[in-house]
């Protein structure tokens, strides 16, 4: 993947603004997890490392959904990034900041979100190329820690995950983030033990609502 490519990543993360965080307790159901999200106008999905299998399901979504842009999340070290990015994963997501994280993924291709927390953590992993900041974990802050950060730095993008619900995703996006990632609020594991998959297809429609009605110029009724 070229810098080009990477940048296409980033605009069609940004352009939905939902990255959907997924842990399964049984992978065989990630491929009807991913086809609802998708349905929903979720395309950005991140597949966790705490998945059992998680490398060969990237590879079968990576192969079978063209219409999904699929990552990885959960990678903490240059050999499971390199891993995953063999196996499909076009943008790679990691819990904590580790420099060595971002310049691996660019070196194979792949666009890169390090999880920061402080403002020092968050502008280091800016400068040395983090193609998106993952702010984790936005539990323990709100959108008000977004708009202060981008007072004085407003060339971040910037993705708030942990505590991402509907009712709060466009507080995020109005207060400055490009995107949100969600977890269990979309992927919701009881609606995924049901086999309930409309229930993520809902929840996706509405996430995706959610931003695009926080964003400037929407009129909403």
């Amino acid at each position: 993947m070229t810098t080009h490519a990477r940048a296409t990543v980033v605009q069609a993360i940004t352009s939905t603004g939902v990255v959907a965080v997924v842990r399964l307790d049984d992978p065989r159901g990630g491929l009807e997890v991913a086809r609802a999200l998708v349905a929903g106008g979720v395309t950005a999905i991140e597949i966790t490392m705490t998945v059992p299998n998680a490398v060969a399901l990237i590879a079968e979504l990576a192969h079978t959904l063209d219409e999904a842009i699929i990552g990885a999340g959960t990678v903490t070290d240059a050999r499971t990034a390199q891993s995953v990015i063999a196996a499909g994963a076009r943008f790679v997501v990691g819990p904590v900041f580790r420099p060595e994280l971002i310049s691996t993924c660019h070196t194979h291709g792949a666009a890169v979100m390090p999880g920061c927390f402080s403002p020092t953590e968050i502008l280091a992993a800016w400068e040395l190329g983090a193609d998106i900041i993952k702010v984790f974990p936005a539990t323990s802050l709100g959108p008000g820690y977004i708009k202060d950060l981008r007072g004085p730095l407003p060339q971040l993008r910037l993705m708030p995950t942990g505590g991402v619900t509907r009712e709060n995703a466009g507080d995020w996006i109005r207060a400055g983030a490009v995107a949100v990632g969600a977890g269990t609020a979309l992927v919701d594991p009881k609606a995924i033990a049901a086999k309930r998959f409309d229930v993520i297809t809902e929840n996706a429609r509405q996430f995706v609502a959610a931003v695009q009605a926080a964003r400037p110029g929407v009129v909403t009724r």
